[in-house]
């Protein structure tokens, strides 16, 4: 019996993606293919291997904004094809970011006159309005410097240890020292206190955060201004504060409207907010915005013509999409003050569900406060045998994503799981989650010991492990008292014993990662 294939080369008479060549052949990775395929197959194939992502919704690590209304979604698809930077050609778009900075310079009490213009710029994020920001700190500081006849060649800036990386890619790449104020176990933010002791007249500003990152805590920018002010007097210094409200921003004003941190502090020069995280915009909007006209050397801003007119442009970027700059202002007037403050109130609420049910296991300290960004901080009481890492591990199987990571310097020997409630995170899925981190916890106990604790157990034997095998401790470190030989065998502290296993378990999950990827 003879069999014909009778499928054409071109496949154009197959409807069916999955009934075509196309599903049978490897996606480029390398270089571009030579010939066309079907928008059909393009789409398919692509949309098959996103699925392999994590379901952003339940992807706990991220402050990031993952839904908004259908409403909001669709003014964002009929503008994608605007691009910001054409404010001639593009004048409603212009006017609704200037509009986005009035208000957000008023939630934030700027000093400005019922009909003033205030000072400030969208941006692409938090990162990018940084360096806008420690760029005119630094231009400020230089140029007075100047004026002075000083040296203005060493500057730095004074943050805590539990700074985001854009602080660090700030100073990288702008040359100025980052000097950081270490954390301590128990006290996971800046000391206010030995962040002045550390100013000095090269200090272009001390920044503060609103909402670190690690544990949700909003550093006390009061203490430090009013600190500030008294250094400034007896030294003649006039060093300013940043606050990174990136997180907090969108927070603070609206369910703990008296706790003093922003322009109705003296210091405070200029401030940062995501509008993409509790500003509740999709990722790529960010905002900064200065006291006073003062506080931004005009050397810094641009003007360009050739687009049709004069337009003042103050950022790293060139062309970005308008997109997330008309859904903040959606936002902003579709929910108001009054449903900010609800959004914001049911995910403090919800982050409390959370910490309870965690405390209620027995298992776990809370290493997060309960004002600030609503987040849960949390790491196991006992980790000898098991530790944050595993069940950060585990977790994925049950579709969460809820990461565990050691502390900056200083406090790195403390391990903690940290989980994000952001607007569409609901009691129910809080509730469930702590559902599933009992029975991640179950399944860890009834697992093998990993290699850490198994290094214990050999200690505790007089056994320490070497690569080519277990060598009896107490003759090796009778040996070194007869040779004074101070290099082998010497027991490690508790902490260097848990910074080790950390270290081992962050390097296994990143293989693990690598390997999937």
């Amino acid at each position: 019996m003879v069999l014909s294939k009778t499928t054409s080369e071109s496949d154009v008479s197959v409807h069916s993606t999955f009934a075509s060549r196309y599903v049978r052949a490897s996606l480029p990775r390398f270089e571009m293919p030579e010939n066309s395929i079907p928008k059909e197959a393009a789409y398919q194939i692509i949309n098959d291997e996103l699925m392999l992502d994590g379901n952003p919704r339940l992807n706990l690590a991220s402050f990031v904004t993952t839904w908004m209304e259908p409403e909001c979604n669709k003014l964002m698809m009929d503008s994608i094809n605007k691009n910001y930077v054409d404010m001639d050609e593009y004048p409603v778009t212009t006017e609704l970011q200037n509009r986005c900075v009035n208000i957000i310079a008023r939630l934030f009490n700027a000093p400005l006159e019922e009909e003033e213009t205030a000072i400030g710029v969208g941006t692409v994020g938090s990162s990018e309005a940084i360096m806008l920001a420690g760029l005119a700190f630094k231009r400020l500081w230089q140029n007075k410097r100047k004026a002075e006849g000083k040296p203005y060649d060493k500057p730095n800036i004074v943050t805590g240890a539990n700074v985001q990386v854009c602080w660090e890619k700030f100073a990288n790449y702008f040359e100025v020292e980052l000097k950081e104020v270490k954390l301590r176990e128990g006290y996971y933010v800046m000391d206010p206190i030995q962040a002045v002791e550390m100013v000095d007249e090269n200090t272009i500003c001390v920044a503060a955060i609103l909402g670190s990152t690690l544990n949700g805590e909003f550093e006390d920018v009061k203490l430090l201004n009013d600190l500030l002010i008294q250094k400034n007097k007896l030294t003649g210094w006039d060093t300013p504060i940043h606050v990174d409200a990136a997180s907090g921003g969108f927070i603070a004003p609206f369910i703990y409207p008296e706790l003093e941190w922003d322009f109705r502090l003296p210091l405070v020069k200029s401030i940062n907010v995501s509008g993409h995280k509790y500003g509740l915009v999709y990722a790529g909007i960010g905002w900064v915005i200065w006291r006073t006209k003062q506080d931004l050397p005009e050397e810094l801003i641009f003007h360009i013509n050739y687009l049709g007119a004069d337009q003042p442009t103050f950022t790293l970027n060139f062309s970005k999409g308008s997109s997330q700059v008309i859904a903040q202002y959606y936002q902003l007037i579709r929910l108001g003050y009054e449903g900010y403050r609800n959004v914001m109130e049911n995910c403090r609420e919800n982050a409390i569900v959370l910490k309870e049910g965690l405390e209620n296991t027995g298992r776990f300290n809370i290493v997060s406060k309960d004002e600030g960004v609503p987040l849960v901080a949390f790491s196991l009481k006992d980790n000898s045998i098991h530790n944050e890492f595993e069940v950060s591990e585990t977790l994925r199987r049950f579709g969460w994503i809820v990461p565990a990571y050691t502390m900056p310097a200083n406090a790195q020997h403390i391990t903690v799981l940290r989980v994000v409630i952001r607007e569409d995170f609901s009691r129910t899925l809080a509730e469930r989650l702590v559902l599933d981190i009992v029975k991640v916890l179950h399944e860890l106990d009834t697992l093998p010991a990993r290699l850490s604790a198994k290094l214990e157990v050999a200690e505790e034997n007089n056994l320490i492990i070497h690569p080519n095998g277990p060598t009896d401790l107490a003759g090796i470190k009778k040996d070194n008292n007869n040779n004074n030989n101070n290099n082998k065998g010497i027991k490690k502290t508790d902490i260097e014993v848990q910074r080790e296993v950390t270290d081992y378990w962050k390097k296994y999950v990143l293989a693990r990662k690598a390997a999937v990827c």
